[in-house]
Protein backbone atom coordinates (compact mmCIF):
# COMPACT_ATOMS: atom_id res chain seq x y z
CA UNK A 1 0.00 0.00 0.00
CA UNK A 2 1.40 3.37 -1.01
CA UNK A 3 1.39 6.16 1.56
CA UNK A 4 0.31 9.59 0.40
CA UNK A 5 1.40 12.91 1.85
CA UNK A 6 -1.62 14.80 3.13
CA UNK A 7 -1.61 18.49 4.14
CA UNK A 8 -4.11 19.29 6.85
CA UNK A 9 -3.69 22.98 6.06
CA UNK A 10 -5.04 23.55 2.54
CA UNK A 11 -3.25 26.89 2.24
CA UNK A 12 0.25 25.57 3.05
CA UNK A 13 1.03 23.92 -0.35
CA UNK A 14 0.10 27.10 -2.21
CA UNK A 15 2.11 29.21 0.22
CA UNK A 16 5.18 27.03 -0.38
CA UNK A 17 4.75 27.22 -4.15
CA UNK A 18 4.08 30.96 -4.30
CA UNK A 19 7.74 32.20 -4.06
CA UNK A 20 8.92 29.92 -6.88
CA UNK A 21 5.90 30.77 -9.02
CA UNK A 22 6.52 34.49 -8.51
CA UNK A 23 10.19 34.12 -9.48
CA UNK A 24 9.22 32.18 -12.62
CA UNK A 25 6.53 34.71 -13.51
CA UNK A 26 8.70 37.80 -12.96
CA UNK A 27 11.98 36.53 -14.42
CA UNK A 28 10.75 34.26 -17.22
CA UNK A 29 7.15 34.65 -18.36
CA UNK A 30 7.02 38.45 -18.09
CA UNK A 31 10.32 39.04 -20.00
CA UNK A 32 9.33 36.39 -22.56
CA UNK A 33 5.99 38.07 -23.09
CA UNK A 34 7.68 41.46 -23.45
CA UNK A 35 10.08 40.03 -26.03
CA UNK A 36 7.24 38.59 -28.10
CA UNK A 37 5.36 41.90 -27.92
CA UNK A 38 8.45 43.96 -28.87
CA UNK A 39 9.13 41.62 -31.82
CA UNK A 40 5.92 42.89 -33.45
CA UNK A 41 6.96 46.55 -33.16
CA UNK A 42 9.30 48.81 -35.13
CA UNK A 43 10.93 51.79 -33.42
CA UNK A 44 12.54 54.84 -34.93
CA UNK A 45 16.26 55.48 -34.61
CA UNK A 46 15.82 57.55 -31.42
CA UNK A 47 13.39 55.20 -29.69
CA UNK A 48 10.73 57.91 -29.42
CA UNK A 49 8.03 56.34 -31.55
CA UNK A 50 7.03 52.81 -32.44
CA UNK A 51 4.48 51.24 -34.71
CA UNK A 52 2.92 47.81 -35.06
CA UNK A 53 4.42 45.90 -38.01
CA UNK A 54 3.18 42.37 -37.28
CA UNK A 55 5.73 39.85 -38.60
CA UNK A 56 7.96 42.13 -40.66
CA UNK A 57 10.84 41.74 -38.21
CA UNK A 58 10.74 37.96 -38.63
CA UNK A 59 10.57 38.27 -42.41
CA UNK A 60 13.62 40.54 -42.36
CA UNK A 61 15.54 37.96 -40.32
CA UNK A 62 14.67 35.22 -42.82
CA UNK A 63 16.29 37.33 -45.55
CA UNK A 64 19.30 38.41 -43.48
CA UNK A 65 22.43 36.39 -44.45
CA UNK A 66 24.22 37.50 -41.28
CA UNK A 67 21.47 36.02 -39.12
CA UNK A 68 21.45 32.76 -41.09
CA UNK A 69 25.22 32.52 -40.73
CA UNK A 70 24.85 33.10 -37.00
CA UNK A 71 22.30 30.26 -36.80
CA UNK A 72 24.69 27.84 -38.51
CA UNK A 73 27.52 29.01 -36.29
CA UNK A 74 25.36 28.42 -33.21
CA UNK A 75 24.65 24.86 -34.32
CA UNK A 76 28.37 24.08 -34.64
CA UNK A 77 29.10 25.79 -31.32
CA UNK A 78 26.30 23.95 -29.46
CA UNK A 79 27.20 20.51 -30.78
CA UNK A 80 30.91 21.05 -30.06
CA UNK A 81 30.43 22.36 -26.52
CA UNK A 82 27.91 19.66 -25.60
CA UNK A 83 29.95 16.79 -27.02
CA UNK A 84 33.27 18.00 -25.59
CA UNK A 85 32.02 18.83 -22.09
CA UNK A 86 29.97 15.65 -21.69
CA UNK A 87 32.59 13.26 -23.06
CA UNK A 88 35.41 14.69 -20.94
CA UNK A 89 33.20 14.81 -17.85
CA UNK A 90 32.27 11.15 -18.34
CA UNK A 91 35.93 10.21 -18.75
CA UNK A 92 36.90 12.09 -15.57
CA UNK A 93 33.99 10.56 -13.65
CA UNK A 94 34.97 7.02 -14.68
CA UNK A 95 38.56 7.66 -13.63
CA UNK A 96 37.57 9.30 -10.32
CA UNK A 97 35.18 6.45 -9.48
CA UNK A 98 38.08 4.02 -9.23
CA UNK A 99 39.67 3.12 -5.93
CA UNK A 100 42.87 5.12 -6.19
CA UNK A 101 44.94 7.06 -3.69
CA UNK A 102 43.86 10.68 -3.38
CA UNK A 103 40.51 10.14 -5.14
CA UNK A 104 38.78 12.64 -2.84
CA UNK A 105 41.29 15.35 -3.74
CA UNK A 106 40.83 14.66 -7.46
CA UNK A 107 37.06 14.91 -7.15
CA UNK A 108 37.31 18.18 -5.25
CA UNK A 109 39.66 19.72 -7.83
CA UNK A 110 37.42 18.63 -10.69
CA UNK A 111 34.38 20.23 -9.05
CA UNK A 112 36.01 23.61 -8.38
CA UNK A 113 35.64 25.11 -11.89
CA UNK A 114 31.85 24.97 -11.51
CA UNK A 115 32.09 27.77 -8.93
CA UNK A 116 33.79 30.04 -11.49
CA UNK A 117 31.58 32.52 -13.35
CA UNK A 118 31.44 32.07 -17.15
CA UNK A 119 33.16 35.41 -17.79
CA UNK A 120 35.95 34.56 -15.32
CA UNK A 121 36.42 31.13 -16.91
CA UNK A 122 36.69 32.81 -20.30
CA UNK A 123 39.31 35.30 -19.07
CA UNK A 124 41.38 32.45 -17.57
CA UNK A 125 41.42 30.60 -20.89
CA UNK A 126 42.11 33.90 -22.63
CA UNK A 127 45.30 34.48 -20.64
CA UNK A 128 46.44 30.94 -21.37
CA UNK A 129 45.94 31.35 -25.13
CA UNK A 130 47.18 34.93 -25.55
CA UNK A 131 49.61 34.97 -28.50
CA UNK A 132 52.08 37.26 -26.72
CA UNK A 133 52.21 36.07 -23.09
CA UNK A 134 49.92 33.04 -22.91
CA UNK A 135 51.50 29.70 -22.01
CA UNK A 136 49.77 27.72 -24.75
CA UNK A 137 49.64 30.67 -27.12
CA UNK A 138 53.43 30.99 -27.09
CA UNK A 139 53.83 27.21 -27.32
CA UNK A 140 51.68 27.10 -30.45
CA UNK A 141 53.73 29.87 -32.05
CA UNK A 142 56.97 28.00 -31.28
CA UNK A 143 55.48 24.96 -33.01
CA UNK A 144 54.96 27.03 -36.14
CA UNK A 145 51.23 27.63 -35.72
CA UNK A 146 50.21 31.18 -36.64
CA UNK A 147 48.03 31.48 -33.56
CA UNK A 148 46.09 34.74 -33.26
CA UNK A 149 42.43 34.38 -32.32
CA UNK A 150 41.90 38.12 -32.81
CA UNK A 151 42.46 37.76 -36.54
CA UNK A 152 41.57 34.12 -37.26
CA UNK A 153 37.87 33.33 -36.97
CA UNK A 154 38.36 29.56 -36.71
CA UNK A 155 40.84 29.96 -33.87
CA UNK A 156 38.48 32.36 -32.10
CA UNK A 157 35.62 29.85 -32.35
CA UNK A 158 37.91 27.11 -31.02
CA UNK A 159 38.84 29.33 -28.06
CA UNK A 160 35.24 30.07 -27.05
CA UNK A 161 34.30 26.38 -27.45
CA UNK A 162 37.14 25.35 -25.13
CA UNK A 163 36.24 28.03 -22.57
CA UNK A 164 32.51 27.18 -22.59
CA UNK A 165 33.17 23.43 -22.40
CA UNK A 166 35.73 23.79 -19.58
CA UNK A 167 33.21 25.74 -17.53
CA UNK A 168 30.55 23.02 -17.95
CA UNK A 169 32.72 19.95 -17.37
CA UNK A 170 32.47 20.19 -13.57
CA UNK A 171 28.66 20.30 -13.64
CA UNK A 172 28.51 17.22 -15.86
CA UNK A 173 31.17 15.49 -13.77
CA UNK A 174 29.05 15.81 -10.62
CA UNK A 175 26.06 14.07 -12.16
CA UNK A 176 28.06 11.39 -13.96
CA UNK A 177 29.96 10.56 -10.78
CA UNK A 178 26.72 10.35 -8.79
CA UNK A 179 25.27 8.08 -11.48
CA UNK A 180 28.30 5.81 -11.44
CA UNK A 181 28.23 5.52 -7.66
CA UNK A 182 24.56 4.54 -7.73
CA UNK A 183 25.27 1.48 -9.93
CA UNK A 184 25.38 -1.74 -7.91
CA UNK A 185 28.92 -3.07 -7.85
CA UNK A 186 27.89 -6.77 -7.80
CA UNK A 187 26.43 -6.31 -11.31
CA UNK A 188 29.78 -5.15 -12.67
CA UNK A 189 31.66 -7.82 -10.69
CA UNK A 190 29.40 -10.54 -12.12
CA UNK A 191 30.16 -9.33 -15.65
CA UNK A 192 33.89 -9.39 -14.87
CA UNK A 193 33.60 -12.98 -13.59
CA UNK A 194 31.84 -13.92 -16.83
CA UNK A 195 34.89 -12.69 -18.74
CA UNK A 196 33.76 -9.23 -19.89
CA UNK A 197 36.64 -6.79 -20.23
CA UNK A 198 36.61 -3.19 -18.96
CA UNK A 199 35.44 -1.79 -22.29
CA UNK A 200 32.69 -4.39 -22.69
CA UNK A 201 31.50 -3.82 -19.11
CA UNK A 202 31.32 -0.08 -19.64
CA UNK A 203 29.41 -0.09 -22.94
CA UNK A 204 27.14 -3.05 -22.12
CA UNK A 205 26.33 -2.34 -18.47
CA UNK A 206 27.59 0.98 -17.10
CA UNK A 207 26.70 3.31 -19.96
CA UNK A 208 23.13 1.98 -20.44
CA UNK A 209 22.52 2.40 -16.70
CA UNK A 210 23.78 5.98 -17.01
CA UNK A 211 21.27 6.79 -19.77
CA UNK A 212 18.88 8.77 -17.49
CA UNK A 213 21.78 10.93 -16.31
CA UNK A 214 23.11 11.29 -19.86
CA UNK A 215 19.70 12.32 -21.17
CA UNK A 216 19.26 14.93 -18.43
CA UNK A 217 22.72 16.37 -19.07
CA UNK A 218 22.09 16.44 -22.82
CA UNK A 219 19.08 18.70 -22.33
CA UNK A 220 20.88 20.91 -19.80
CA UNK A 221 24.02 21.27 -21.93
CA UNK A 222 22.12 22.25 -25.06
CA UNK A 223 20.26 24.94 -23.14
CA UNK A 224 23.55 26.05 -21.58
CA UNK A 225 25.25 26.34 -24.98
CA UNK A 226 22.36 28.34 -26.40
CA UNK A 227 21.87 30.80 -23.52
CA UNK A 228 24.51 30.74 -20.77
CA UNK A 229 27.57 31.13 -22.96
CA UNK A 230 27.01 34.82 -23.59
CA UNK A 231 29.48 35.76 -20.83
CA UNK A 232 32.13 33.48 -22.32
CA UNK A 233 31.87 35.04 -25.79
CA UNK A 234 31.63 38.61 -24.53
CA UNK A 235 34.70 38.26 -22.30
CA UNK A 236 36.89 36.64 -24.96
CA UNK A 237 36.05 37.79 -28.49
CA UNK A 238 32.94 40.03 -28.24
CA UNK A 239 31.57 38.14 -31.23
CA UNK A 240 34.61 38.78 -33.41
CA UNK A 241 36.65 38.71 -35.44
CA UNK A 242 34.19 39.88 -38.12
CA UNK A 243 31.33 38.08 -36.39
CA UNK A 244 33.08 34.68 -36.43
CA UNK A 245 31.95 33.88 -32.87
CA UNK A 246 28.64 35.70 -32.94
CA UNK A 247 26.12 33.05 -31.89
CA UNK A 248 22.38 33.63 -31.74
CA UNK A 249 22.36 34.70 -28.10
CA UNK A 250 25.19 37.16 -28.67
CA UNK A 251 23.56 38.55 -31.80
CA UNK A 252 20.45 39.30 -29.74
CA UNK A 253 22.61 41.44 -27.46
CA UNK A 254 24.58 43.03 -30.32
CA UNK A 255 21.53 44.05 -32.34
CA UNK A 256 19.49 45.16 -29.33
CA UNK A 257 22.11 46.99 -27.26
CA UNK A 258 24.80 48.08 -29.70
CA UNK A 259 22.72 48.49 -32.87
CA UNK A 260 19.61 49.74 -30.98
CA UNK A 261 17.31 47.53 -33.08
CA UNK A 262 14.87 46.50 -30.36
CA UNK A 263 12.31 45.02 -32.72
CA UNK A 264 14.84 42.86 -34.56
CA UNK A 265 16.55 41.86 -31.33
CA UNK A 266 13.22 40.89 -29.72
CA UNK A 267 12.25 38.80 -32.73
CA UNK A 268 15.61 37.02 -32.52
CA UNK A 269 15.00 36.39 -28.82
CA UNK A 270 11.57 34.93 -29.55
CA UNK A 271 13.01 32.66 -32.26
CA UNK A 272 15.81 31.53 -29.94
CA UNK A 273 13.31 30.70 -27.20
CA UNK A 274 11.17 28.77 -29.69
CA UNK A 275 14.20 26.80 -30.96
CA UNK A 276 15.21 25.73 -27.46
CA UNK A 277 11.64 24.71 -26.59
CA UNK A 278 11.36 22.64 -29.79
CA UNK A 279 14.73 20.96 -29.18
CA UNK A 280 13.82 20.12 -25.59
CA UNK A 281 10.42 18.69 -26.59
CA UNK A 282 12.04 16.69 -29.41
CA UNK A 283 14.58 15.22 -27.00
CA UNK A 284 11.86 14.16 -24.56
CA UNK A 285 9.76 12.83 -27.46
CA UNK A 286 12.39 10.81 -29.33
CA UNK A 287 15.64 10.51 -27.36
CA UNK A 288 13.98 9.54 -24.08
CA UNK A 289 12.65 6.37 -25.70
CA UNK A 290 16.15 4.91 -25.53
CA UNK A 291 16.62 5.83 -21.88
CA UNK A 292 16.62 2.87 -19.49
CA UNK A 293 15.19 3.80 -16.09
Amino acid sequence: MRRRAVFDNKVLPYALLTPQLLVTLVFFFWPAGQAVYQSLLLQDAFGLRQRFVWFENFQALARDPLYLDSAGRTLVFTVSVTALSMSLALLFAVMADRKIRGATAYKTLLIWPYAVAPAVAAVLLLFIFLPSIGLLGQALRRMGVAWDYKLNGTQAMLLVILAAAWKQISYNFLFFLAGLQSIEKPVIEAAAIDGAGPGRRFWSIVFPLLSPTTFFLLVVNIVYAFFDTFGVIDATTEGGPAGATQTLVYKVYHDGVKAADLGGSSSQSAILMFIVIVLTVAQFRFVERKVQY
